[in-house]
């Protein structure tokens, strides 16, 4: 059969096969592809319906943190045909570093230099996020990153600290001017416990991305009882009300701790002791009542370490391989892939793919080469969506915010 006879048997399809069935099942890429070919398969892949849709059926991809070398941060996708695990998307240097402070619905908040911008690295672009105060002596830090869901904005929150006084602002994306919320907690009646709470969120900056679930954003930072006064140990942003309040965390003696979500519930791990390669999980039973429970115990001491591992250096255009001992006898942190997968820092420096019972399924690698390398906690979905935004958008062909994956 010709291709031109091909062609023809295709376009012949009804409009909503073509759309419903086909196109939108196609990665990022193809998509783009695929409205070069045909102004009407354009217009079918540009409504706002179809990109959500497209977005919705996308898996959200942990963000390691590359340490600038070879790139500051990555994509994990999993080993596919390739071999490929990691596609970079912000380029590093010893001497440059692009942080990455959010993720949401496949937009990334990110600094180049002293400014902040939102960016989709599918789609190549970004746009300038106004800064909310100038001058010597403020620092605007974001501490959350998400969709207003009664009016579908997306909005950034962040504390403005001008020591010893701090404030706490909204931003919508798409907008030039910030809106200031006071910090209030319903719940207590002392303006004593609003007013440390309001101190207390600039160190939100030092931990975890906040995990959203059911409109609300949730954090676990150490030394949180300081802040709550001994109320709880999780902090949590009411996105509608624009309140907060505090929960408990299952494992009140964790060392090491985090939230996380897990298909759609909340979830959290922690470990006893500061040297541990057990791993308690537990997930929100009952999220009005605060009950939760217990899922299952990782011992990481059992991973498999049987296959001889590499690093490899490149030094003088020569390549060095030194032995790599996939034994985990020191946990950092943990990402969790699905029901049944992990990616696990060990040891201070790699990152390893394994499973809830220890069998071990890969080291994870930028090519042929490990690097030293961060979980950061973010995730990232692929989406077409363009940027919400009315001011100047430019497309990035290299960088500040290019990766080499679509």
């Amino acid at each position: 059969m010709s291709d031109r006879r091909r062609a023809t048997q295709f376009e012949d399809l009804p409009e909503e096969i073509i759309v419903d069935q086909i196109l939108i099942r196609l990665p990022s890429k193809d998509i783009g592809r695929c409205r070069a070919v045909s102004t009407s398969w354009r217009s079918a892949t540009s409504t706002p319906q179809f990109m959500l849709e497209h977005r919705c059926r996308q898996p959200l991809l942990p963000i390691i943190d590359g340490q600038r070398k070879p790139s500051s941060y990555a994509f994990y996708t999993g080993a596919g045909a390739s071999g490929q695990q990691l596609w970079p998307f912000l380029p590093g240097s010893e001497t440059r570093y692009n942080a990455l402070f959010a993720s949401c619905d496949g937009f990334l908040i990110v600094n180049h230099g002293p400014q902040l911008y939102i960016c989709n690295p599918v789609i190549r672009r970004h746009a300038l996020l106004p800064l909310l105060l100038y001058g010597q002596g403020f620092v605007n830090i974001v501490i959350g990153f998400y969709r207003h869901h009664p009016t579908k904005d997306y909005r950034v929150l962040l504390v403005s600290q001008n020591y010893p006084k701090y404030s706490l602002h909204n931003l919508t994306v798409g907008s030039d001017e910030s809106r200031h919320i006071k910090v209030t907690m319903p719940a207590v009646s002392l303006p004593s416990v609003e007013q440390k709470l309001l101190n207390g969120l600039i160190n939100l900056r030092h931990c975890p991305p906040p995990v959203q679930h059911r409109g609300n954003l949730h954090w676990c930072p150490y030394g949180a009882r300081d802040i709550t006064e001994g109320g709880g140990d999780i902090i949590v942003f009411d996105t509608e009300a624009e309140s907060f309040r505090w929960v408990r965390s299952p494992g009140q003696l964790c060392y090491n701790r985090k939230l996380f979500n897990m298909k759609g519930t909340l979830a959290f791990w922690g470990g006893l002791a500061p040297n541990f390669t057990v791993i308690n999980v537990w997930v929100m039973q009952d999220y009005e009542a605060e009950i939760w429970a217990f899922k299952y115990r990782i011992d990481l001491s059992t991973v498999d370490s049987s296959r001889r591992l590499y690093t490899t250096s490149l030094k003088k255009k020569r390549k060095k391989k030194t032995p790599l001992d996939s034994t985990v006898t020191l946990f950092n942190d943990m990402a969790v892939l699905n029901d049944r997968e992990l990616l696990i820092k060990f040891n201070g420096k790699h990152v390893l793919h394994c499973d809830i019972d220890g069998k071990f399924l890969g080291i994870v690698n930028l090519g042929t080469c490990q690097y030293q390398m961060s979980l950061t906690q973010h995730r990232f979905q692929e989406s077409i969506v363009p940027i919400p935004y009315h001011g100047m958008q430019e497309e990035d062909e290299e960088s500040p915010f290019y990766t080499g994956h679509v």
